[in-house]
């Protein structure tokens, strides 16, 4: 097990309270500190786990304080998880743009952009609604109107 200060206890917590995976915590361990931090460790912080069950006081209050800020900022935006699929994007546009593939990285940017323009809500339901979004108001027709119009409907010859 590693050795662990606590700059990168708080990092690890944060990033876990993020819905970061203790893997991709790991890796930024690595990455960032140069420290190897084996991903059962890295789970030990996340109070929401098994693992994490007898995390300290401290480290669960700045877990709990960093995963409601995150929330609210999701809350924020219309769709409800968009903040972290936008975060998820731009994870995979960086690891496109470090191998060089720009076709990848393009098709990633094209995905955001739709992301983030609402092309993935449900327009159709919105505009198939009535006045003020309440239901559409069919119209109700006695069987003589109904016949009135079916005639007249009938003997127009452009139908």
């Amino acid at each position: 097990m590693a050795k662990l200060t606590d700059t990168h206890k708080r990092v690890i917590v944060q990033a876990l309270a993020c819905w970061d995976s203790p893997k991709e915590v790991s890796e930024a361990l690595r990455e960032h500190f140069g420290i190897d931090v084996p991903r059962m460790q890295v789970a030990q912080y996340d109070p929401t786990k098994v693992a994490g069950k007898a995390l300290a006081r401290k480290w669960r209050d700045l877990f709990d304080a960093t995963r409601e800020a995150f929330r609210a900022e999701a809350a924020k935006i219309p769709i409800a998880e968009q903040a972290f699929r936008l975060r998820a994007l731009g994870k995979i546009y960086s690891r496109h743009m470090e191998r060089g593939n720009l076709v990848g990285a393009a098709a990633v940017l094209e995905q955001a952009a739709k992301e983030s323009g609402g092309m993935f809500t449900n327009r159709q339901r919105l505009e198939h609604t009535g006045e003020g979004g309440g239901p559409v108001m069919m119209a109700t027709l006695t069987r003589e109107e109904y016949q009135k119009a079916r005639r007249e409907m009938l003997a127009n010859d452009d139908c």
